[in-house]
């Protein structure tokens, strides 16, 4: 049951009530009273008041547009990611070292790996995740055709065995991030 279901069973959502009609959230008032009081520097009776008054004034009159930044996690998918990318980050970080220990100049690439989400939340966490790795830095993003530019360090294979194993691990990475953070239409995407 969604969120606004509920609402509609019930006919009110307790966490922002709505006088004269126009929502006001709980939490920002919450948070407003605590930056009200933080503002005044000391913790009375009355700066809590006036920050809560403050807060439901500021929350009714100037109302905030809800935002879905489509990302939700899954803990069990989470887990998996984090396990995935901790065994990436060593294995990269003892590669990259091999590289710069040798005197030899590393193997580099530029490779192009097609991603198949439309969603930008899932796009710019993959790209975070490409870039954090050492070894691996995404260049450029093309949202039209689904399509990073990745440059990849300390790869001995073949310039198209590099790009074939990137888009492998890319695309990988893409699931266990998508499985873990993304909505359902964002999963619907990758099956």
């Amino acid at each position: 049951m969604t969120r606004q279901e509920a609402e509609g069973r019930s006919g009110r959502d307790w966490s922002a009530p709505r006088p004269f009609g126009r929502p006001v959230p709980l939490a920002l008032v919450g948070w407003l009273a605590l930056i009200w009081v933080m503002l005044w520097g000391e913790l009375t009776f009355g700066t809590v008041l006036g920050g809560l008054v403050a807060g439901a004034v500021v929350t009714w009159l100037l109302p905030l547009p809800v935002l879905d930044p489509g990302i939700r996690l899954r803990p069990l998918p989470f887990l998996r990611f984090l396990a995935w990318f901790l065994l990436d980050l060593v294995l990269s970080t003892a590669r990259v070292v091999f590289w710069v220990l040798r005197s030899a100049s590393p193997p580099t690439a530029v490779v192009q790996v097609p991603v198949r989400t439309s969603s930008e939340a899932m796009t710019v966490m993959i790209m975070v995740a490409v870039t954090t790795v050492p070894g691996s830095l995404v260049l450029a993003a093309d949202r039209e055709r689904r399509e990073l530019t990745i440059h990849v360090l300390g790869r001995p294979e073949a310039e198209e065995e590099v790009a074939e194993l990137t888009r492998l691990e890319v695309a990988a990475l893409e699931r266990r991030i998508v499985t873990a953070f993304g909505t359902r239409a964002d999963r619907k995407e990758l099956d």
